[in-house]
């Protein structure tokens, strides 16, 4: 009974044994994961397994969105440039809308202008612009412009009598009248005559009262050095005659051209015949 108190009472050696065997393969299982779980994040991300200076590397390269924007940008900048090229070479001068053959019968000596731009060959609607320019050569600068009337049948540059057309052109300004008095400042012999009186109604059935208040002649099929009243046509009736710059009355001209009467005043004040002014008149391009 003693022996067998004395023999439980003695501690056993395999169940410590087994306890350390288990420990050891534990930490040799945890070893292996940590290695294994290494190995799988080197693989996947090899640039941040790399090392600092890799990464760095990497980030400093042009992202392609970043590329992709700046190329849009130059591309942008370079048609930008084309265009204010285009233009600058398309209206030399300071004359948009008018061709090189037109801008070529402008007389060299001339110093004033008025541009007419109608809005389509057969339109009775346009603009009227003044130019002027320090010298022969010089580029022309835009002052003044206003809304215009032409011919009720638009432009052309063979005008019979009675086609309801304006001529199309570069023509002289020489002479002036009116039914009113000069406006000071006038400088082109002016005419003052109860005849610039306009009988009849306009194309559209307006009242013309008013029109020929103020008109500079366009040196169109007339004698320059006259009254803008002359009757005689040297090239011709058929042609038609007594084209004019006058003042507008809310419709569209036999032939003629209308400007506000503020505007026919201001002309009036500005014309020098000692700068050659001269009247280039037709549809947006001619």
């Amino acid at each position: 009974m003693s022996q067998h108190v004395r023999a439980r009472s003695r501690p056993s050696r395999k169940p410590r044994a087994i306890r350390r065997t288990r420990r050891v393969a534990l930490a040799a299982v945890l070893g292996l994961a940590t290695f294994t779980a290494g190995w799988v994040y080197v693989a996947q991300d090899p640039d941040t397994a790399a090392g600092p200076r890799t990464q760095a590397g990497a980030d400093a390269r042009p992202q392609a969105e970043d590329r992709a924007a700046r190329d849009v940008q130059r591309a942008a900048a370079a048609r930008q440039d084309a265009r204010r090229a285009a233009q600058q070479a398309a209206a030399p001068q300071g004359l948009a809308g008018v061709s090189e053959r037109t801008r070529a019968r402008i007389p060299a000596e001339s110093r004033q202008l008025i541009l007419v731009t109608g809005r389509a060959l057969d339109s009775s609607e346009s603009t009227a612009a003044f130019y002027t320019r320090p010298a022969a050569g010089a580029d022309w600068v835009r002052t003044e412009s206003w809304p215009a009337r032409n011919g009720a049948n638009g432009w052309s540059t063979e005008r019979t009598y009675g086609d309801l057309t304006s001529p199309m052109g570069v023509f002289a300004l020489t002479d002036a009248g009116g039914l009113l008095p000069k406006p000071p400042g006038t400088r082109l012999p002016y005419d003052e005559n109860s005849g610039f009186v306009p009988s009849g109604l306009g194309v559209n059935g307006e009242s013309l009262a008013g029109s020929f208040d103020y008109v500079v002649a366009i040196d169109f099929n007339r004698r320059p050095g006259r009254s803008p009243l002359d009757p005689v046509m040297p090239d011709g009736e058929d042609k038609g005659g007594n084209i004019w710059l006058h003042v507008d009355h809310d419709g569209p001209s036999q032939g003629c051209v209308g400007i506000p009467k503020a505007a026919m005043e201001r002309v009036l004040e500005t014309l020098d015949p000692a700068a050659k002014p001269v009247i280039v008149m037709g549809p947006e391009g001619f």
